[in-house]
């Protein structure tokens, strides 16, 4: 099979924010208790509770966001609850997971606000989070950002000093609720646009008067067209106040997109590919969403969040904390993803896979004594050069894989071609980093990439998975099978390469001017 792939320096994008390559954590399974948090477990090294295993493999990405504490737990999730002595904070309800290692639906708050903001500054990243609508009020989420942000002298920033944090943690981005077109209160789009108009008010007024002016807030929005318009048209029904455009409230519009197909490691060919055609479906939602924006706020410079999305196998269940087995079929459609991601750098503000640790598309998974990578994990190390780098326009061309569609799961096409390369490109600093997959599950991919300059040479080269089954996963043992290994490359001097690619693999070239 040959490939052919084509990088135009003199047809940059924009930069892709480094937030694309974010992350979501949430109470549920052994994300937070027992990934992330343990306490006074000595059996692994921790700072203030949190496991430094973790800690490291996630520094090793430079993770640049992380959002908490959901989810559908954040629509029932009262921070007030997480802060002040561990031993006075109320033992409730978790009304959407089982979690912990006691896998059962209650939430303890040992992990609340100042945890997560030392895990955050421990990873150097920066926080996101997500104000509870469903169950709480503008009050409860104007109190939360007051608490975080503000410098001066009040209840909540004593109450902040009381619990060991001086100075304001200074959060900049903020959601007005987690899918509130379901597990977040079930509203419709209209609803959802009143609730996200009182909130963002009062919000944005803290913001502007008792803040820097630097929060930006996401609205939550779903995957189909219908919604997502209604929602926006209905947020200016309102009386003119102050200057601007009440579209001025919103900063950021999310979607999210889950996808499967077979099992997580029992699956056929057809479904091997059906996958591929269901995550290719999230750069569709961005383009569909950022077409809503512009119909309804033409000149805003919101931009899209897709703050949730991976692979949601069926054996991620409620009984196991949504616990999968991570394959090199789910690092493959990551890196498509990211693909998708990098090539929509004009419009794309961030993105953050579901989720860190331990739980669907993780990253890192743990047990009692070790933390290890998944193979995902290694696709977001092979491609973390992308950050803060300028997309380049990449073209590819290769053969076509088609899947038939099933009811509408590929809109109004009958069909859905799965390109068997996948690619894209950026530059920093006078390098050019391009990352690509062969898809295909059986053929080596013959591939010449081609760019606009002559004077460039190859400095680094990885491939990712080769030898590997597609169905193959990662444990504590064998994680180490899964890093990259050398690819050769040859340069045929006029600013074109060549290599062979093996069957379902990524690779990651450097190329210097």
């Amino acid at each position: 099979m040959d490939a052919a792939i084509y990088v135009s320096r003199h047809a940059p994008i924009d930069r892709i924010d480094p937030n694309v390559y974010g992350h979501l954590t949430e109470h549920l399974g052994r994300c937070i208790y027992g990934g992330v948090w343990v306490g006074e477990d000595d059996r692994v090294p921790t700072e203030d509770g949190i496991r430094m295993d973790t800690v490291e493999l996630l520094r090793n990405l430079d993770a640049p966001v992380l959002r908490w504490p959901g989810g559908c737990f954040a629509d029932d999730y009262h921070w007030k609850d997480g802060i002040g002595p561990r031993e006075e904070r109320p033992r409730q309800r978790n009304m959407w997971w089982a979690q912990g290692r006691e896998n059962r639906p209650e939430e303890s708050n040992a992990f609340g606000t100042e945890s997560f903001m030392r895990l955050c500054d421990l990873l150097d990243a920066e926080p996101y989070l997500a104000v509870n609508v469903g169950s709480g009020d503008p009050e409860e989420g104007v109190d939360w950002a007051e608490y975080c942000n503000y410098d001066g002298d009040t209840e909540m920033t004593r109450l902040r000093a009381e619990n060991g944090s001086e100075e304001p943690h200074d959060v900049t981005y903020w959601g007005v609720g987690n899918e509130n077109w379901g597990c977040g209160g079930r509203y419709s789009p209209q609803l959802y646009a009143e609730e996200f108009r009182r909130f963002a008010n009062y919000l944005k007024g803290f913001d502007r008067v008792m803040s820097d002016g630097s929060m930006e807030l996401v609205a939550c929005g779903h995957v189909t067209d219908d919604w997502n318009r209604q929602f926006l048209e209905h947020l200016e029904k309102c009386v003119s106040f102050g200057q601007g455009s009440v579209y001025d409230l919103l900063d950021h519009l999310s979607v999210h997109r889950y996808y499967y197909a077979g099992g997580d490691t029992d699956f056929s060919t057809e479904q091997y590919y059906r996958m591929l055609a269901r995550a290719a479906r999230i750069g569709e939602d961005v383009d569909r969403a950022a077409e809503a924006l512009e119909m309804f706020a033409p000149g805003s410079n919101a931009g899209i969040i897709v703050d949730e999305w991976g692979v949601w196998h069926p054996e991620a269940v409620f009984a196991n904390g949504l616990e999968q087995e991570n394959t090199v079929r789910d690092a493959l459609a990551a890196a498509s993803v990211l693909d998708d991601l990098n090539e929509r750098a004009d419009v794309v503000a961030m993105a953050n896979i579901a989720q860190t640790v331990n739980v669907l598309q993780c990253l890192v998974q743990t047990d009692e004594e070790d933390a290890w990578p998944t193979p995902t994990y290694q696709v977001f190390d092979l491609y973390k050069a992308h950050m803060g780098g300028t997309a380049l326009r990449t073209t590819v061309e290769a053969d076509v894989h088609t899947v038939e569609s099933r009811s509408d799961e590929f809109g109004p096409q009958d069909t859905h071609d799965v390109p068997l390369v996948s690619a894209s490109a950026s530059e920093t600093d006078e390098r050019v980093r391009i990352t690509l997959s062969n898809r295909a599950l059986d053929a080596v991919s013959s591939t010449t990439v081609a760019m606009d300059v002559a004077d460039a040479t190859v400095v680094d080269s990885e491939v990712l998975f080769a030898g590997k089954e597609t169905d193959d996963y990662s444990t504590k043992d064998n994680a180490e099978s899964f890093e990259p290994s050398t690819i050769a490359v040859e340069n045929h001097g006029d600013g074109t390469f060549a290599f062979d690619v093996p069957a379902s693999s990524v690779v990651g070239l450097t190329v210097e001017r």
